[in-house]
This record gives structure tokens, C-alpha cells and sequence, in this order.
């Protein structure tokens, strides 16, 4: 019998994510529900005055967005641009910092399309920090079998190797 490649977007399963603060929104995976191991696409439901995540820049991993309903802003390096029902994004790797916000006061939902890499490096200029993952599967970060948060001290290469 063959493997299942459709589903309606009603049907992707969400789950709570954020700190429950600043940062609240719902998440699901849709492309593991359709068999997509090269393509991921997460569907993303903000609440009003909420975001779901820090503003970010993937240095390794594209996300392209598709707004499907609802209203907010976008967050490109210092510029902030309305969204609306329709808008499609695109926030290459390497290029400005991101983020989404739901400036609305209703729900903003949205489709998240990104590359799979297996490593990434996402920075976050707000606060300093960098992000590193490798051997991640099926781009959920939670399963790599490295990953890092922090803040990174500049240190010589040779510093504290000695002789091993």
C-alpha cells in the first residue's frame, strides 16, 4: 500500500511551544506527516501580541513563510514591515535577522518551508547568543546528536590543547 503524501492543514496536529511569556505560540510539523525528509514545513499559530520565537538568523538552514490568515510584523534586521493573509517571506541563511510577531488581535497563522540540513548555526543578536546543532534529524534541533547554547568567548585556536 502506498505511503500517504497528503494532508490537510485543519488536520496537523499542534503542540504548545514558547516560555509562556513573550514568546507563546502552537507548532506543528506537517512535512514528517507527508514523508518529506528534504523539505520541512511547520504550520504556526501566534496569538495576539505574542511571537513565536527570538528574533534569529539560520547561517546554514533557508525558511521560507507563508502567511495563510491574520496579521502582524515582520522583523528584517531593523526594519519592521506589516504581514497580511497571502504574504510569502523568504529569510535566506546568512542574510538579516528575523522574527514574526502577531500585532494583531486575532490568531496570525503561518506555514514555515525550510531546507534540512543536518548542521546549523542560528545567532541571536538580541542577547548575544549563538546556537550550533549537528546531526539533527528530520530539522527537529532536539535530536541532534550535538548541540550547543551560548555565548561564545573569543580564545586563541592553540589556547589550554598543550600537549595531549
Amino acid at each position: 500500500m502506498a505511503e500517504a503524501r497528503i494532508i490537510n492543514i485543519a488536520d496537523v496536529p499542534l503542540a504548545e511551544h514558547g516560555d509562556g511569556d513573550a514568546f507563546v505560540a502552537k507548532i506543528g510539523r506537517a512535512a514528517p506527516l507527508v514523508g518529506s525528509i528534504g523539505l520541512g514545513c511547520t504550520l504556526t499559530v501566534i496569538p495576539p501580541g505574542k511571537r513565536a520565537y527570538p528574533f534569529h538568523r539560520h547561517h546554514v538552514n533557508h525558511e521560507l513563510f507563508y502567511i495563510l490568515s491574520g496579521s502582524g510584523e515582520y522583523r528584517l534586521g531593523e526594519t519592521r514591515l506589516p504581514l497580511s493573509a497571502g504574504d510569502l517571506i523568504a529569510a535566506p541563511a546568512g542574510k538579516e535577522a528575523h522574527q514574526i510577531a502577531n500585532t494583531s488581535s486575532s490568531e496570525l497563522r503561518f506555514l514555515a518551508f525550510s531546507t534540512m540540513s543536518e548542521v546549523d548555526v542560528v545567532d541571536y543578536p538580541n542577547t548575544g547568543k549563538i546556537g550550533v546543532a549537528a546531526g539533527i534529524k528530520n530539522a527537529d534541533f532536539k535530536n541532534a546528536s550535538f548541540r550547543a547554547l551560548g555565548r561564545i568567548t573569543p580564545t586563541d585556536y592553540f589556547e589550554g590543547e598543550g600537549r595531549q
